[in-house]
């Protein structure tokens, strides 16, 4: 199964303001969360967010939020966001049957939006390098429970390249020049 751009919808869950200092590992994950978000919408991807209860856990991340021209943010109160009636019924309409998921935490919104995903019939795509908990070892848990749900664990360049495609029209020498060529110098450190 490839992931294609057109089938595709980047869903970053929950990286927000005053949970990201706690993550371990939460600078590499908004990093490449927001580098994914990037390419993604180059590539004309949607880019949807969600935030578990702002008000004590503050909202998406500048960083990521100035990198982006057009997120969708979603407001939830279900750890799973698919169990939120708009969100479902927003996906649905949206006719992308492929996610790529990450955000925080990886044991609890991630894997419930996840599972909630999978069930309902959804390709899931777990994106390794952008995922975080407190504990790292719940990332590996909770993507051990994930790929058992049937989700694959993906790396970005694997997301860029399968929505790429090709090496030879316009749309990759830009891409490429915008974001592959200096990633391509820095180590891949996974969960």
């Amino acid at each position: 199964m490839q992931m294609q751009r057109e089938s595709s919808l980047l869903l970053i869950v929950d990286l927000q303001s005053r949970l990201l200092p706690e993550l371990a590992g939460g600078a590499q994950v908004i990093e490449e969360a927001t580098w994914m978000a990037r390419v993604a919408e180059s590539l004309g991807v949607p880019v949807w967010l969600t935030e578990q209860y702002p008000q004590g856990l503050g909202h998406s991340d500048a960083t990521l939020l100035e990198a982006l021209a057009s997120p969708r943010c979603w407001q939830k109160t279900h750890f799973n966001a698919h169990a939120e009636p708009d969100f479902a019924q927003a996906l649905a309409q949206s006719g992308r049957r492929q996610i790529v998921l990450c955000g925080a935490e990886a044991h609890v919104c991630v894997l419930q939006t996840g599972l909630g995903l999978c069930a309902a019939g959804h390709e899931v795509f777990w994106l390794s390098e952008a995922v975080g908990s407190r504990r790292r070892d719940e990332v590996a848990l909770a993507r051990k429970r994930m790929e058992r749900a049937g989700a694959q664990a993906v790396s970005a360049d694997m997301v860029a390249y399968e929505w790429l495609e090709r090496c030879d029209d316009p749309v990759f020498k830009e891409t490429h020049r915008r974001f592959l060529k200096e990633r391509a110098r820095r180590p891949l450190i996974l969960d």
